[in-house]
């Protein structure tokens, strides 16, 4: 939203200004609006961690104090911080790139732009956001021997504020350079020949606007569809890898950080070196693309025949005496075996029984005693997990989920070299995309059309589709918590089957928007080869008329020369 305020207005009028001290401009703000993000953390005060609460007497409980947080708005501080950071970072995809462009030989732009160090960033925020995600929210404040949760747990809130006080400090020192970067380059001499092949350049810059010219619709339709996939499938990949194949949010961030991401920064390098090697053209650029994407689409659909079985949960995903595959209707927390102990089904205090089954609570695992304290807790005489087939006598159950049948680790490693190799690919055509899209354009309006660019992306990717995609994961939930004082809380186990839908569908749709764009692309590079031909006939034919022209002025002159007496009369 922040971006969306001023992105039109900082890509027009920012190209006419001193660039880099506009990004360095964005800078601070982006850093104020970062430590503004962390400041609920500070205000608040010490979070409230939810013990394990266990109710084993056949008797109701006391309802525990509800006491509202008095802050209630400190979303406000996020959304704000939010706002400030859309700002700040406005300039720097339009002005830094149209900059980089400008001063930058044009056989190497591609490959800076490809630039590895570009992804950087995003390593660094996946590896942060992973050590965060192991530190528990109340550092400091809280004996961690006494919590009985750890990251790999539901429950578990990490250091969230942490990252966005050491990202904040970053970001306001990566301002300093760029206030004392130069308003302008010499110019390399290639940029001096503002001469242009048909395949170049001639199909947008003919037109009347940018928005005037069906390939560079086609191109925004194209690319905002495949944004949606793209910022849909990593907002919540780690959230697959947690719920699908049963990780923490540690160990998912910090797979992303390592595996995925260099991944697609070698991809990048490498487009990059591909379009400064074999100098691909306009056709050759967007055929190169177009190509990479696909086989990286094909590639992903091996994703489908790599699932991995939900966890058992007793009355969620099994029934209390094994059966898997329950329908809707026959899903129920309650049974024979936990009837008298009066249990809650709104809590999520899961615990693996003997048998292989996670129950919700001990409670509704209908145990009647526990022995030790804290993470080494242990329930006996579990009643429930007698039902499913645990042996005689060995009826207790311990703390946290069960863990995932050995099968699933064994497609995991599998998971991720696909995930790895569809990444490599698909980004092996991103530096050439891009590159079509701002060769293609006069230079005056190449800022102004990397802005359209990012607005149209932000605007119908960027915003919406973290939201759609996130409803209607939401409707997949098998088991939500609640909060403390009423209300949904967050979900506890999701059926994860239609993330891989959602994300391969949209591509999908993209494809058919290819072909088009192709077609009009190949019809317009036709039509302006042949204009350049026709105007290379004329241009021909007025250097013939010419050299006849040159031709018969000598021949006049010549005999001229040879005629003195003629001379003599003239």
């Amino acid at each position: 939203v922040g971006n969306l305020l001023v992105i039109a207005f900082v890509s027009y009028f920012g190209a006419k200004l001193h660039r880099p001290k506009i990004i360095a401009i964005g800078c601070v703000l982006m850093s104020f609006g970062t430590f503004l993000m962390a400041m609920p953390h500070f205000i608040i005060g010490r979070s409230e961690l939810q013990m394990l609460t266990l109710f084993f007497l056949p008797m109701p409980c006391s309802p525990l104090g509800c006491e509202r947080e008095s802050s209630v708005s400190m979303w406000i501080y996020v959304f704000l911080g939010n706002v400030l950071r859309g700002i700040g970072e406005t300039p720097v995809q339009p002005l830094g790139i149209s900059y980089i462009d400008d001063y930058a030989q044009s056989e190497n732009a591609a490959l800076y732009i490809g630039n590895t160090i570009s992804i950087i960033g995003p390593v660094f925020g996946y590896l942060l956001g992973s050590l965060c995600a192991k530190i528990y929210v109340d550092i400091g404040y809280v004996d961690m021997e006494s919590v009985t949760i750890n990251p790999g747990d539901a429950r578990w809130v990490g250091a969230w504020w942490l990252g966005y006080l050491i990202a904040g400090a970053i970001t306001l020192m990566s301002a300093v350079p760029f206030w004392f970067l130069p308003k302008s380059l010499p110019i390399p001499v290639d940029k001096h020949d503002t001469s242009c092949t048909p395949e170049q350049t001639r199909f947008i810059k003919d037109s009347p606007s940018l928005l005037g010219n069906p390939v560079y619709v086609i191109y925004l339709c194209v690319t905002v569809i495949q944004f949606n996939s793209l910022i849909g499938m990593v907002t919540y990949k780690p959230k697959y890898i947690e719920q699908h194949y049963a990780k923490s949010a540690s160990k998912a961030n910090f797979l992303m950080g390592m595996i995925n991401i260099p991944a697609v920064a070698l991809g990048m390098f490498s487009g990059g070196v591909i379009m400064k090697k074999f100098k691909l053209g306009v056709m050759e650029a967007a055929k190169f693309a177009f190509g990479t994407s696909l086989l990286g689409y094909f590639l992903s659909l091996f994703f489908l025949a790599m699932g991995c079985e939900n966890s058992k949960v007793a009355g969620i995903t099994v029934s209390y005496t094994g059966v898997e595959g329950l329908s809707s209707h026959e899903r129920s927390l309650f049974s024979d075996c936990n009837s008298g102990c009066l249990c809650s089904r709104r809590e999520w205090d899961p615990v693996c029984g003997e048998n292989g089954i996670t129950y919700v609570s001990p409670c509704l695992a209908g145990c009647t005693s526990s022995t030790g304290s804290g993470r080494n807790t242990v329930f006996d005489q579990c009643r429930c997990v007698a039902l499913a087939g645990s042996q005689p006598g060995n009826l207790t159950a311990s703390l946290g989920q069960c863990p995932h049948r050995d099968s699933c680790d064994r497609i995991f490693p599998y998971f991720l070299a696909l995930s790895v190799l569809s990444s490599f690919i698909i980004s092996l055509g991103g530096t050439p995309g891009f590159m079509l899209l701002i060769r293609c354009i006069k230079p005056e309006l190449k800022s102004l059309a990397l802005g359209i660019h990012t607005l149209a992306t932000r605007t119908l990717a960027g915003i919406p589709a973290p939201i759609y995609f996130g409803a209607v994961i939401d409707t997949t939930c098998l088991k939500w918590g609640y909060k403390k004082c009423g209300g949904r809380g967050a979900c506890r186990i999701y059926n994860t089957s239609v993330y891989l839908g959602l994300t391969l569908g949209l591509r999908t749709v993209s494809f058919f928007l290819c072909v088009l764009g192709f077609a009009l692309l190949k019809r317009q590079i036709k039509k302006e080869e042949k204009n350049a031909l026709t105007n290379g006939n004329a241009e021909l034919e007025s250097l013939r008329k010419e050299e006849n022209s040159s031709i018969h002025c000598e021949q006049f002159i010549l005999a001229l020369d040879c005629n003195p007496d003629r001379e003599t009369r003239l």
